[in-house]
């Protein structure tokens, strides 16, 4: 499970734990392990600095796609049969997408990752629609690549409308996506934070 922006180590375990809980009741009875990075970047929550803020947090999650797909090839070396299903909550979508372009460099990463969860995702529909993204996920994912998006999520909205990030799929989801793995799924969550979108997870995976 990667957490998104705005979240120090304290804040990035308690998003584990809701994860951790939320799947333990759907009946998912398998580890669940929590991926930080550093996203607590300074200024995110004031006006005047915020644009800036997440254009550092962008970076950050792109940079620590290395440090994911390191850590899933490492895994699946150990445990060639466990299967690996990544959950990402707003920019911890773009820290598994940079993952998923690492991972292609390797002719070996074949269908290395089983899913891809995205809820709330910050990553633009005109990126995810791409045909070298498309590519990369074919490659990559074995099962389905899932998009939990809501037209109502008030953060991603108003990202959209000020123009910082443009179409974000966890808003307007990934139209005229010709990915075959991709699925999507309009939800209803209270708001933008992780909590409220794994409280309308109906089912996992």
């Amino acid at each position: 499970m990667i957490h998104g922006l705005r979240n120090d180590t304290s804040d990035a375990q308690k998003k584990f734990l809701i994860a951790k809980q939320r799947l333990k009741k759907l009946g998912y009875s398998y580890p669940v392990i929590g991926f930080s990075y550093d996203s607590n970047t300074k200024g995110v929550h004031l006006k005047k600095s915020a644009l800036k803020a997440l254009r550092v947090g962008q970076k950050i999650a792109k940079q620590n796609g290395d440090n994911l797909s390191k850590f899933i090839t490492d895994f699946k070396k150990k445990s060639p049969k466990t299967k690996i299903r990544l959950i990402g909550h707003s920019l911890g979508t773009e820290v598994i997408m940079s993952a998923v372009k690492k991972l292609s460099n390797n002719t070996g990463n074949h269908n290395i990752v089983e899913s891809i969860h995205f809820f709330g995702s910050s990553i633009s529909r005109d990126l995810i629609s791409s045909k070298k993204y498309e590519k990369l996920l074919q490659k990559i994912v074995r099962g389905k690549v899932k998009n939990y998006f809501s037209p109502l999520d008030e953060v991603l909205k108003e990202s959209h409308e000020v123009g910082w990030i443009k179409n974000p799929i966890g808003y307007t989801g990934g139209a005229n996506n010709s990915i075959s793995k991709f699925k999507q799924i309009r939800v209803n969550p209270k708001n933008h934070r992780f909590a409220s979108y794994a409280h309308v997870l109906k089912s996992f995976p």
